[in-house]
């Protein structure tokens, strides 16, 4: 069986990886290496490889946008912050859990927390307050949304997956919407 340079080179890092404690490794990489050493167990096509990853990183994505959500209800300053981050909080369970369900069919390990640059970003907002709390968590999920509706547009198209292409549009009009507000709050928070 030939093992290609992509898996390879994850297999290198993994087992660099296991020397370290279990604590310290990364959730998504974690989940993306299961992922890649089934697939290739498995001899699954690279759009399926490619499949396998979105669904890892927007599932990572959604647990950062629920985790700065989740601390925005508690910690903003502004109503309007706080119900941005409500709505956000509800939308992203739901696409969340289908997310979910969708790697359970497909049998595609998802992450068990954030990533190390995410918990970065989670941990940044947590020693912020009041404004400077609102804008700062008003940036990040700009940003986020803007990254996962970007990756649910061109997934929508491009998926090897049927279930995936179904999913990912479905995420694109609610990643959409969730922008408007993070947007319109953006204008709220202005000076």
């Amino acid at each position: 069986m030939l093992i290609s340079g992509r898996v390879c080179g994850l297999l290198l890092v993994c087992l660099a990886a296991c020397s370290s404690p279990e604590s310290n490794k990364d959730p998504v990489f974690e989940a993306k290496f299961q992922n890649e050493k089934r697939i290739g167990e498995e001899a699954i096509t690279k759009r399926q490889i490619r499949d396998a990853e979105y669904v890892v990183d927007a599932a990572s994505r959604k647990m950062l946008l629920l985790e700065i959500s989740q601390l925005a209800t508690r910690k903003a300053a502004s109503p309007d912050t706080r119900y941005t981050a409500q709505n956000v909080t509800a939308q992203t369970t739901t696409l969340l859990g289908g997310l979910k369900a969708l790697a359970q069919q497909k049998s595609i390990t998802l992450p068990t927390g954030l990533s190390e640059a995410q918990g970065t970003q989670a941990g940044e907002l947590t020693a912020l307050n009041g404004a400077a709390f609102d804008q700062k968590y008003q940036e990040v999920l700009s940003a986020v949304l803007d990254t996962d509706e970007d990756a649910a547009d061109n997934i929508k198209d491009d998926a090897y997956d049927a279930d995936l292409r179904a999913i990912a549009a479905q995420h694109v009009t609610v990643l959409q919407d969730l922008d408007r507000a993070a947007n319109a709050l953006h204008d709220k928070l202005k000076p």
